[in-house]
Formats: C-alpha cells, structure tokens, sequence
C-alpha cells in the first residue's frame, strides 16, 4: 500500500472557548453557578450586577403579564392536563423565567426546600450504568467496576480479580470486564474510570476535537513522557518528540487545563446542607407550569461605560477593553444558554412525568437520557449535565431531576413499568405482609407477576435490597 491524499468532505464538533464555558455552566449546580459568576465579575471590569428592573442574561425577549412576572413567548403547541390524560388541545404552556419562589397557585402546597441528599460518585455511575442499553449480565459487571472506582474516579482493582469476584453468578473473562470498562469510560464525568492519569488525560484528550491545538501530541505525552516531564521539562520534551517549543508548550498548556480527579466533583454534600431549587414545577388551574426558581440564573450585565471608552482607549488598553468585553459576552451568552436548556429539558420531564407529579413513584415510567435527548434534539450528555446536581420545587417537595427518570422491563401487557416503580409496589407488598408470615423474594416476585408485572426472584432481591428491606426471615416479628 502506499501513501495518498483523497480529499473528502466531513463534519466534527469544534469545543470553540465559548462552546467549553456553556458546557461548564450548564453542569454546575446553583451554587456553583452562583460563585463562578461572582468571580468573573470580581475579576472582568466590564460586568456588574444588575440592578433591580434591569434585564439579565435571561430575560431576552420576555414580556411582563398583568402581576409583574416575566413570562416567556408562548410556545407553538398546547398542553393541558385533564384529569385522565394531557390533551393537545386548552390552555398554552407556560414557561416563566424569572422569580419563582412563590407561584400564588391554588395546588401547589408551598412545599419547602429540604436537606440535600448527598450524590456520590457511584450514584451517578450507577444511574447512568441503569438507564444505559446494557445487557442484565453486563449491568452485573459494571456493577462490579462502579464498586472499584474510588472518589476520584479511578479503577484501582486489578480486572482480572473484578472478574474472578463475579463467579460463580457471573461467569465473565477479563475481556468481558475490559469491554464493559470501555463504556463505562464514556459516562459522565469524562475520564471517570481511568486505571492511571495517563489513559484519565487520554480519555479527556480524546473527547476534544481533532484539531484541537496540541491534541495530538498531548495524547503522546500521556502514552510515555508524563511521568518524566516535571524532570525533562519542555526542552527535554522537544528533544523527546521532535517537535518545537511552541508545540511542546502547547501540549503541555492543554494538558494542565484537564482534570486529573474527574470524580472530585462528585464528592459528599456537608451534612445539613440545604439544596437550591433550580426551577419550580406547579399546577394552576389544571396546567402544569415550568419556571427558573428566583436566583437561579445570576443577574448581570455589562458596563456599558467601559464599552464605550474602548472607542478613545489607547491600543494597549483598547485591546485589553475587547478581550474583557468578549468575555462578558460569552459569558451572558452562556447563562442565557443555560436557563434555556434547563427549561427545555424540566418541560420535557413535566410533559413525560405528569403521572409521577400526580400520583408519586408508583406511577413514573421508564424514562432515559436517550428518550429526552432525541425529543428535545440534544446530545445524551447535554441532557446529562443539565440535570446534574439540578433540583426542582414541584407538589411533591423539592426532588432532585435524576428523579424523573428511570429504567423498565416490559410488562405481560405489552407495557413497560420502571424500576423505581417497581420498588415503590415491592414497598407497598412488605408493608401489608403479615409480620408473622412474611413475604419472601419468590413471593414478592410471584404477586408481581400476577399482576402484569413480570419479575424474576433474584430481580425482586436486588430492588428488596436498594429500598434496605431485610430478607423476610430478618423481618419475622412474633407478637
């Protein structure tokens, strides 16, 4: 074979500047959104808060209803809840961005904000390792590797022991576990999995564009040369390669802006903190509404004096002004990005979930990222980072976003019924059992099936043992 050029035509996803701080700031919860902003406008001459009636980053092309909050354009189609079914047909949807926090409707019972649960990193692991398409022998092994991932988001354990722990239940070869790995390698976030801060760098290195400056020779770092370049440094790196300075600091510049703990992020919440809800869900005269919660989106606007003196600034200083500018426009840019999506992917989760809202757990559905994504036109990991360490008031108390979503099997009916559902009807059989007499796995499971709702015994332990339900001979009670 020899070496030609065949030109050709193809599309890929550049991560522009801009495109990596919309991405940031839609991962980062209210809290964190909240602190990003205060230093970029400590920092940025060219933002200040806004001030009282005037308009912020998500308040483009809004207009004021008859009591003063800021309502969205109406969209193009209709939904109202019936107390059956949502019919297309009624009352427009409704999506109010801005204060929130007290909706002044008849059904929604001024539920409180409530102690935030911790979200660990294996939570998040397994959340997704649940909602992806994984074989049941599959979600088995990823169980496995989840469990041998530490807090930073490396896999310490050796695969062929991962492998060897699985037996007798789970006959799986150390290429089986390597494969599973892989995938897992793809969730959120990105380097999670990594057996060492090598192939952690590389996983990162591999979701940015090909062109990306210094990509290709950062990837080349990691395969050899970053462990000796804090001794080689950037000559010795050069003489390594063969490249020039200017690429070297390149790849190395690159290098320094990943993450070398991708799980950090994921760590435990201090007890008694309190979550911030990022929308709020009600109901107001049969139609669910959708709104951004009262701080949720930091209010800020650029100077429009220090805009104006880049006009009569000398170059240095004229220069300094327009970076500083582009900058605070990304940035508002970015926050208007944000509450966008958030809003689009809570309506979907309203429109999806109306059951959940109404009725409880017992009524949610199967639902997956993949679902969400395809509706609203997203990538899976857009919709992934929007709910993350999101949470939202509704009716029910204020619950985290992951909430709406769960996986399923399929029912004798033709149906499906979600997992979480699932437990809520195992929950409800143990509560009812006759303490005497209780109802074990394979009962639990036999109930079930009469019912419409095909489960196997070992299926009925692991959700016995999610909702920390004892086996039923720890539960006789005598008396």
């Amino acid at each position: 074979m020899k070496p030609r050029l065949s030109p050709g035509l193809h599309q890929q996803l550049i991560l522009t500047p801009q495109l990596r701080q919309a991405i940031r700031l839609l991962q980062l919860s209210t809290v964190e959104l909240e602190a990003e902003v205060a230093e970029a406008v400590a920092s940025n001459p060219l933002l200040d808060w806004a001030e009282e009636g005037e308009p912020g980053p998500a308040d483009a092309h809004e207009v004021r209803d008859a009591d003063g909050i800021q309502e969205a354009p109406v969209r193009e189609h209709t939904e109202e809840r019936s107390d059956e079914h949502w019919d297309r047909e009624g009352e427009p949807w409704q999506e109010r961005i801005g204060p929130a926090s007290d909706p002044g409707d008849d059904d929604f019972g001024g539920a409180g904000e409530r102690a935030a649960s911790a979200e660990t990193l294996r939570d998040h692991l397994l959340w997704q390792l649940h909602l992806g398409h994984f074989s049941q022998r599959d979600q088995g092994i990823g169980v496995a590797l989840v469990d041998a991932i530490d807090e930073d988001g490396y896999l310490r354990d050796d695969l062929e022991a991962i492998a060897a722990g699985l037996r007798p239940e789970i006959d799986a070869g150390l290429d089986d576990v390597l494969q599973v790995l892989h995938r897992i390698q793809q969730f959120d976030p990105v380097g999670v999995g990594a057996r060492d801060l090598g192939e952690c760098l590389r996983l990162q290195l591999r979701a940015l564009a090909e062109d990306t400056p210094g990509r290709e020779l950062a990837m080349a770092v990691t395969a050899g040369a970053l462990a000796r370049l804090p001794r080689i440094g950037i000559d010795g790196l050069c003489q390594e390669l063969d490249c020039t300075r200017d690429q070297a600091e390149a790849a190395v510049h690159l290098l320094r802006s990943l993450d070398p703990r991708p799980g950090a992020q994921h760590g435990e919440l201090p007890a008694g903190t309190y979550v911030i809800p990022d929308c709020v869900i009600w109901r107001q005269q049969g139609l669910w509404r959708v709104a951004l919660a009262a701080g949720a989106t930091p209010r800020i606007t650029i100077q429009r004096d220090y805009e104006q003196m880049i006009r009569h600034a000398a170059a240095s200083d004229a220069d300094y002004l327009r970076g500083r500018l582009q900058e605070a426009r990304w940035l508002l840019k970015g926050l208007e990005a944000r509450a966008d999506t958030l809003l689009r992917v809570v309506r979907c989760l309203v429109r999806e979930q109306a059951g959940f809202l109404e009725f409880g757990d017992q009524a949610l559905h199967p639902l997956t990222l993949r679902t969400v994504a395809a509706e609203l036109g997203l990538h899976e990991s857009t919709v992934s980072r929007a709910i993350a360490r999101k949470y939202v008031r509704t009716p029910r108390g204020t619950i985290p976003l992951r909430d709406f979503f769960a996986s399923g099997i399929d029912t004798g009916n033709g149906g499906s019924a979600s997992s979480t559902a699932i437990q809520d009807m195992i929950r409800k059989l143990v509560e009812a059992e006759d303490p005497r007499k209780p109802l074990s796995d394979a009962r639990l499971a036999d109930t079930l099936k009469s019912g419409g709702v095909p489960v196997a015994r070992r299926t009925v332990a692991k959700y016995r043992e999610a909702l920390q339900i004892p086996a039923s001979h720890e539960r006789v009670r005598i008396g």
